[in-house]
Protein backbone atom coordinates (compact mmCIF):
# COMPACT_ATOMS: atom_id res chain seq x y z
CA UNK A 1 0.00 0.00 0.00
CA UNK A 2 1.34 3.77 -0.46
CA UNK A 3 3.10 5.01 1.87
CA UNK A 4 1.29 8.20 1.38
CA UNK A 5 -2.72 6.66 2.29
CA UNK A 6 -4.25 7.29 4.99
CA UNK A 7 -5.13 4.33 7.16
CA UNK A 8 -8.65 4.25 8.72
CA UNK A 9 -10.17 2.50 11.40
CA UNK A 10 -14.11 2.75 12.31
CA UNK A 11 -15.32 2.05 15.94
CA UNK A 12 -18.98 2.91 16.49
CA UNK A 13 -21.96 0.43 17.58
CA UNK A 14 -24.21 1.97 14.46
CA UNK A 15 -23.83 0.13 11.37
CA UNK A 16 -25.36 2.83 9.84
CA UNK A 17 -22.65 5.26 10.80
CA UNK A 18 -20.02 2.98 9.97
CA UNK A 19 -21.72 2.95 6.38
CA UNK A 20 -22.05 6.26 6.04
CA UNK A 21 -18.15 7.24 6.89
CA UNK A 22 -17.26 5.14 4.47
CA UNK A 23 -19.76 6.06 1.54
CA UNK A 24 -18.51 9.61 2.66
CA UNK A 25 -14.77 8.35 1.90
CA UNK A 26 -15.14 5.61 -0.97
CA UNK A 27 -14.36 8.45 -3.30
CA UNK A 28 -10.81 9.53 -1.15
CA UNK A 29 -8.16 8.22 -3.21
CA UNK A 30 -5.56 8.55 -0.26
CA UNK A 31 -7.93 7.13 2.18
CA UNK A 32 -8.47 3.64 3.17
CA UNK A 33 -10.90 2.11 5.81
CA UNK A 34 -8.76 -0.93 6.64
CA UNK A 35 -11.46 -2.40 9.24
CA UNK A 36 -14.18 -1.77 11.76
CA UNK A 37 -15.55 -2.38 14.92
CA UNK A 38 -18.76 -2.27 16.49
CA UNK A 39 -17.89 -2.31 20.52
CA UNK A 40 -14.80 -1.10 22.54
CA UNK A 41 -13.42 -4.03 22.96
CA UNK A 42 -13.44 -4.93 19.73
CA UNK A 43 -11.52 -1.82 18.71
CA UNK A 44 -8.73 -2.53 20.51
CA UNK A 45 -8.13 -6.07 18.72
CA UNK A 46 -8.98 -4.56 15.56
CA UNK A 47 -6.27 -2.09 15.84
CA UNK A 48 -3.77 -4.35 17.75
CA UNK A 49 -3.78 -6.44 14.02
CA UNK A 50 -3.83 -3.10 12.28
CA UNK A 51 -2.41 -0.34 13.67
CA UNK A 52 -3.89 2.24 11.36
CA UNK A 53 -3.10 5.96 11.18
CA UNK A 54 -6.28 6.87 12.72
CA UNK A 55 -8.77 5.61 14.73
CA UNK A 56 -12.26 7.04 14.22
CA UNK A 57 -14.21 6.01 17.44
CA UNK A 58 -17.68 7.02 19.35
CA UNK A 59 -18.02 7.47 22.95
CA UNK A 60 -20.62 5.90 23.29
CA UNK A 61 -20.11 1.72 23.08
CA UNK A 62 -20.84 -1.79 24.61
CA UNK A 63 -18.33 -3.27 26.70
CA UNK A 64 -15.62 0.15 26.59
CA UNK A 65 -16.84 3.74 26.03
CA UNK A 66 -14.68 5.57 23.06
CA UNK A 67 -12.82 7.27 26.17
CA UNK A 68 -11.60 4.40 27.49
CA UNK A 69 -10.31 3.01 24.26
CA UNK A 70 -8.60 6.32 23.51
CA UNK A 71 -7.03 5.95 26.58
CA UNK A 72 -6.04 2.33 26.50
CA UNK A 73 -4.73 3.14 22.65
CA UNK A 74 -2.31 6.34 23.86
CA UNK A 75 -0.57 3.36 26.32
CA UNK A 76 -0.32 0.72 24.25
CA UNK A 77 0.00 2.16 20.82
CA UNK A 78 1.14 5.65 21.39
CA UNK A 79 1.57 6.41 17.32
CA UNK A 80 -1.83 5.72 16.53
CA UNK A 81 -3.60 9.28 16.42
CA UNK A 82 -7.39 8.92 17.55
CA UNK A 83 -10.36 11.61 16.33
CA UNK A 84 -13.49 11.40 18.85
CA UNK A 85 -16.61 11.12 16.02
CA UNK A 86 -19.38 11.97 18.91
CA UNK A 87 -23.27 13.62 18.61
CA UNK A 88 -22.75 14.65 21.73
CA UNK A 89 -20.78 18.56 22.52
CA UNK A 90 -20.81 18.46 26.58
CA UNK A 91 -18.12 19.79 28.19
CA UNK A 92 -18.14 16.26 30.06
CA UNK A 93 -16.78 14.68 27.26
CA UNK A 94 -15.04 16.78 25.28
CA UNK A 95 -12.66 17.20 28.32
CA UNK A 96 -12.53 13.42 29.28
CA UNK A 97 -11.11 12.54 25.76
CA UNK A 98 -8.85 15.19 25.32
CA UNK A 99 -7.35 14.18 29.39
CA UNK A 100 -7.56 10.77 27.91
CA UNK A 101 -5.28 11.96 25.25
CA UNK A 102 -7.45 12.09 21.88
CA UNK A 103 -6.01 13.93 19.10
CA UNK A 104 -9.39 15.63 18.01
CA UNK A 105 -12.86 15.97 18.73
CA UNK A 106 -15.75 16.30 16.14
CA UNK A 107 -19.72 16.54 16.14
CA UNK A 108 -21.75 14.28 13.75
CA UNK A 109 -23.19 16.61 12.33
CA UNK A 110 -20.21 17.96 10.45
CA UNK A 111 -19.65 18.77 7.19
CA UNK A 112 -17.78 16.14 4.96
CA UNK A 113 -15.01 18.76 4.20
CA UNK A 114 -14.11 19.38 8.10
CA UNK A 115 -14.11 15.28 8.89
CA UNK A 116 -11.53 15.45 5.82
CA UNK A 117 -9.94 18.18 6.99
CA UNK A 118 -9.91 16.84 10.57
CA UNK A 119 -8.46 13.37 9.70
CA UNK A 120 -5.50 15.04 7.39
CA UNK A 121 -4.73 17.29 10.42
CA UNK A 122 -4.40 14.80 12.86
CA UNK A 123 -2.43 12.74 11.02
CA UNK A 124 0.10 15.00 10.38
CA UNK A 125 0.52 15.18 14.18
CA UNK A 126 -1.58 18.31 14.65
CA UNK A 127 -4.19 18.30 16.70
CA UNK A 128 -8.01 19.37 15.45
CA UNK A 129 -11.31 20.03 17.71
CA UNK A 130 -14.68 21.21 16.11
CA UNK A 131 -15.01 25.10 16.02
CA UNK A 132 -18.09 24.89 18.85
CA UNK A 133 -15.67 23.57 21.11
CA UNK A 134 -13.21 25.78 21.09
CA UNK A 135 -15.03 27.95 24.21
CA UNK A 136 -15.06 24.27 26.20
CA UNK A 137 -11.38 24.05 25.83
CA UNK A 138 -10.09 27.55 26.13
CA UNK A 139 -12.29 27.73 29.59
CA UNK A 140 -10.51 24.73 30.96
CA UNK A 141 -7.15 24.68 29.79
CA UNK A 142 -6.05 28.43 28.56
CA UNK A 143 -7.51 30.12 31.68
CA UNK A 144 -6.31 27.31 34.27
CA UNK A 145 -9.37 26.29 35.47
CA UNK A 146 -10.27 23.10 37.25
CA UNK A 147 -10.85 20.09 35.08
CA UNK A 148 -14.04 18.93 35.36
CA UNK A 149 -14.37 15.75 37.78
CA UNK A 150 -16.91 14.40 35.50
CA UNK A 151 -16.86 10.50 36.96
CA UNK A 152 -17.49 11.83 40.54
CA UNK A 153 -20.21 14.62 39.92
CA UNK A 154 -21.76 11.77 37.50
CA UNK A 155 -21.78 9.03 40.14
CA UNK A 156 -23.21 11.06 42.84
CA UNK A 157 -26.06 12.42 40.32
CA UNK A 158 -26.68 9.07 39.33
CA UNK A 159 -27.39 7.46 42.87
CA UNK A 160 -29.60 10.33 43.84
CA UNK A 161 -32.18 8.57 40.80
CA UNK A 162 -31.79 5.21 42.52
CA UNK A 163 -31.48 3.04 39.05
CA UNK A 164 -31.25 -0.77 39.61
CA UNK A 165 -28.56 -2.60 37.78
CA UNK A 166 -31.65 -3.56 35.51
CA UNK A 167 -33.13 -0.37 34.99
CA UNK A 168 -29.03 0.58 34.40
CA UNK A 169 -29.62 -2.24 31.63
CA UNK A 170 -32.56 -1.07 29.97
CA UNK A 171 -31.42 2.17 29.48
CA UNK A 172 -28.28 1.28 27.59
CA UNK A 173 -30.38 -0.72 25.37
CA UNK A 174 -33.21 1.89 25.25
CA UNK A 175 -30.43 4.43 23.97
CA UNK A 176 -28.95 1.96 21.65
CA UNK A 177 -32.48 2.35 19.94
CA UNK A 178 -33.87 -1.41 20.59
CA UNK A 179 -37.31 -2.20 20.43
CA UNK A 180 -38.83 -3.53 23.24
CA UNK A 181 -39.22 -6.94 21.87
CA UNK A 182 -35.26 -6.59 20.63
CA UNK A 183 -34.55 -5.66 24.33
CA UNK A 184 -36.86 -8.70 25.76
CA UNK A 185 -34.73 -11.20 23.57
CA UNK A 186 -31.17 -9.62 24.53
CA UNK A 187 -31.68 -9.80 28.26
CA UNK A 188 -34.07 -12.90 28.24
CA UNK A 189 -37.49 -11.23 29.77
CA UNK A 190 -40.80 -11.20 27.80
CA UNK A 191 -41.55 -8.02 25.61
CA UNK A 192 -44.32 -7.12 28.27
CA UNK A 193 -42.04 -7.23 30.58
CA UNK A 194 -38.99 -4.89 28.75
CA UNK A 195 -42.06 -2.54 27.94
CA UNK A 196 -43.00 -2.05 31.75
CA UNK A 197 -38.89 -1.48 32.28
CA UNK A 198 -38.84 1.28 30.04
CA UNK A 199 -41.98 2.96 31.15
CA UNK A 200 -41.05 2.61 34.78
CA UNK A 201 -37.25 4.58 33.86
CA UNK A 202 -38.84 6.64 31.60
CA UNK A 203 -41.36 7.96 34.65
CA UNK A 204 -38.77 7.80 37.46
CA UNK A 205 -36.04 10.05 35.42
CA UNK A 206 -38.97 12.30 34.11
CA UNK A 207 -38.53 12.26 30.57
CA UNK A 208 -41.30 11.92 27.71
CA UNK A 209 -39.64 10.73 24.59
CA UNK A 210 -36.41 9.16 23.81
CA UNK A 211 -34.58 12.28 22.98
CA UNK A 212 -35.52 13.99 26.71
CA UNK A 213 -33.92 10.62 28.18
CA UNK A 214 -31.10 10.69 25.88
CA UNK A 215 -30.37 14.21 27.47
CA UNK A 216 -30.47 13.44 30.68
CA UNK A 217 -28.53 10.53 31.00
CA UNK A 218 -26.16 12.32 28.98
CA UNK A 219 -26.40 15.46 31.01
CA UNK A 220 -25.83 13.18 34.47
CA UNK A 221 -24.09 10.02 33.33
CA UNK A 222 -26.90 7.41 34.21
CA UNK A 223 -24.97 5.09 31.92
Amino acid sequence: MAAETLEVILADDHVLVRDGIKALLEDEQDIVVLDEASNGKEALQVIAKHQPDVLVVDIRMPEMSGIEVVRKLKATYPRVKTLVLSMHDSEEYVIQSIQAGADGYLLKGSSKEEFLKALHTIAAGEKYFAGELSSIIINNFVTGKRPVQAEESKESIAEDYSLTKRERQILGLVLQGLSNKEIGDQLNISKRTAEVHRFNLMKKLDVKNLMELANKATKYGLI
